[in-house]
């Protein structure tokens, strides 16, 4: 199990209830210690690309995500694109989160950016104090490094099963599990 830090998926347990994590993989963005953690659950469509929530960009089809169902109210995204968008943090190797949403905009109007250099999301996965950490102990997630390749899926279905085949063989198994074993 890796200690929480930037750049670290948590992917939920096959059995983990909790509606808004169930089979989902969450990109931690920023964890501190004192303060907690902060991320965006990768693989969860909403019914919404960003021409329908953002009215300048009527017309651009780019799918948005539920990051999480902290402060629904706010957008936040994802790229791989520092060059182009000032004032992004890198979360982890070729990962960026956030920059100058003036400019993304302009980008996108002029077709420079599309689903493959950047991910929206609305809302955001938080934790407090130590609190990701009893999740860590209680076996709520398991965790591995991210990659630019499961961050980007073109097929979101596909992140939760891809993100447990990287922790190896028992570990791709599990992705076959299904929802409720007393179903089965």
């Amino acid at each position: 199990m890796l200690k929480p830090s930037a750049g670290i998926l948590l992917i939920a347990e096959p059995f983990l209830k909790d509606p808004n994590f169930m089979r989902t993989v969450v990109l931690l963005c920023d964890h501190q210690e004192e303060e907690g953690g902060f991320g965006l659950v990768l693989n969860k469509h909403i019914k919404h690309n960003i021409g329908e929530i953002i009215p300048e960009l009527e017309g651009i089809q780019i799918p948005v995500f539920f990051g999480g169902p902290v402060q629904s109210d706010t957008l936040h995204f994802l790229h791989v694109c520092p060059d182009q968008i000032p004032g992004s943090h890198e979360v982890t190797d070729g990962i960026y989160w956030g920059g100058d949403f003036g400019i993304v905009k302009d980008l996108l109007l002029k077709k420079k950016l599309n689903q493959k250099k950047i991910r929206f999301y609305i809302g955001y996965s938080g934790w407090g104090n130590n609190q990701l950490n009893e999740e860590l102990k209680s076996k709520s997630w398991l965790t591995t490094m991210a990659r630019r390749d499961i961050v980007f899926n073109y097929n979101a279905g596909d992140i939760w099963k891809e993100s447990l085949k990287l922790l190896g063989d028992e570990y791709s198994l599990m992705s076959n599990f299904p929802i409720d074993p007393q179903l089965n």
